[in-house]
């Protein structure tokens, strides 16, 4: 399987020996640095993940080398402390144990010398400080508000279900959560079109509706749910539009017809 360059931002690639720079002076003052806790957070920093890597304090936007923000973006993925060992390896897999703890201890030296207190060290464990909000977390928790509770979503902000989990990054241990939160997003925009539309909010409706076709244009169940609208609208015309240009791209794309749920809907 070819092996994606790992990227910082979307379209813009980083040597693997940017990563593994050598310490040189600095190792001396990383080891005894890290060594000790890292600083409390005592300052709101907000770290975004979702459309891109960003993270601020109060208003100051912080700049990481890309070492350090692959640590917490690591770390903020993760529901409990993770040992030392495990980051370091994890983060620098072609390495000697010896050499990624060491790239380690250097990216929490970094970390420390900005006097954010992001990452907290208990012992030899690490994780994300619990006074870092993190937009992925806050996302997530919509979404789940959203699928599992039957409160009202005609006021509710969605814009954040339109943005994927650092697009652009190919880390082995980033692809797997960036697909988890790609199909939870796209269940919750279909969810709430479906309930817009049952609302009579057609108008939002069709906003989430287009946002989940576009995030995944093969989609059926987000076809089904624009559909739906237009329907509920008294559009027909509209619907069968939408039909019909499904139709033909998943024809041209991958050689398939829609299911027969799509054309129950449209009594087709």
């Amino acid at each position: 399987m070819q092996t994606k360059p790992r990227l910082g931002v979307a379209g813009q690639g980083v040597p693997c020996s940017v990563l593994h720079a050598p310490l040189g002076a600095e190792s001396a003052a990383a080891v005894a640095s890290a060594a000790r806790a890292t600083t409390e957070l005592t300052e709101e920093v907000t770290l975004r993940l979702l459309n891109g890597f960003a993270i601020a304090r109060e208003d100051e936007v912080l700049d990481l080398p890309l070492s350090v923000q692959r640590l917490v973006i690591f770390l903020s993925l993760q529901e409990r402390p993770l040992h030392r060992t495990r980051v370091a390896g994890t983060l620098w897999p072609e390495t000697i144990d010896q050499r990624a703890g060491a790239n380690l201890r250097l990216a929490l030296w970094r970390l420390n010398q900005l006097g954010c207190g992001v990452i907290k060290a208990t012992g030899a464990c690490l994780q994300i400080s619990r006074n870092v909000r993190v937009d992925l977390h806050e996302t997530v928790a919509q979404a789940h508000q959203v699928l599992f509770t039957e409160g009202r979503v005609d006021e509710l902000d969605t814009s954040s279900f339109c943005f994927d989990l650092l697009p652009g990054w190919y880390d082995d241990w980033l692809i797997i959560e960036q697909e988890r939160f790609h199909q939870l997003r796209l269940r919750a925009l279909e969810c709430v079109c479906e309930r817009l539309t049952a609302s009579g909010h057609y108008a939002r409706a069709l906003e989430a509706g287009l946002a989940a076709v576009a995030a995944e244009p093969l989609r059926e169940s987000a076809h089904r749910a624009l559909i739906k609208v237009h329907l509920a609208e008294g559009n027909r015309a509209e619907g069968v539009r939408q039909f019909h240009f499904y139709e033909k791209l998943l024809h041209d794309e991958i050689g398939l017809a829609p299911s027969q749920l799509i054309l129950d809907l449209l009594q087709l």
